[in-house]
C-alpha cells in the first residue's frame, strides 16, 4: 500500500488503477498517475490488489477503459525499454 500511496502522491491525484490478474504469481495493479505516468505493484491476489485500491486516498479503480487508456502517457524511454534489446540495435 506504501508503494501506491507513494506513487500517486508524485504522480498527481486522482489517480487510476487497473487490478489484474496473474495467475499463480498474484495479480498485478496498474496505476496511472494524474501526470500519465505508469506505474504497478504486484500483490498476492486480485482482492488484495481491490483492498489496496480502496485504502489509499484519491486511488481510483477502474478498467482499461477508453479515458484509462487515454490518460496514459508514455514517454520515449518508456517505449525504448518496452521494445526491448533488438529495437536498441
Amino acid at each position: 500500500m506504501r508503494t501506491a500511496t507513494e506513487f500517486v502522491a508524485a504522480h498527481g491525484a486522482p489517480a487510476r488503477a487497473v487490478v489484474e490478474r496473474l495467475g499463480r504469481a498474484g495479480a498485478r495493479v496498474v496505476l496511472v498517475g494524474a501526470d500519465g505516468a505508469l506505474g504497478d505493484v504486484v500483490v498476492p491476489d486480485v482482492a488484495t490488489g481491490e483492498a489496496v485500491c480502496a485504502a489509499v486516498p484519491d486511488l481510483k479503480l477502474t478498467e482499461w477503459d477508453r479515458d484509462t487508456t487515454a490518460a496514459v502517457t508514455i514517454g520515449a524511454e518508456h517505449r525504448r525499454r518496452m521494445a526491448g534489446p533488438r529495437a536498441r540495435r
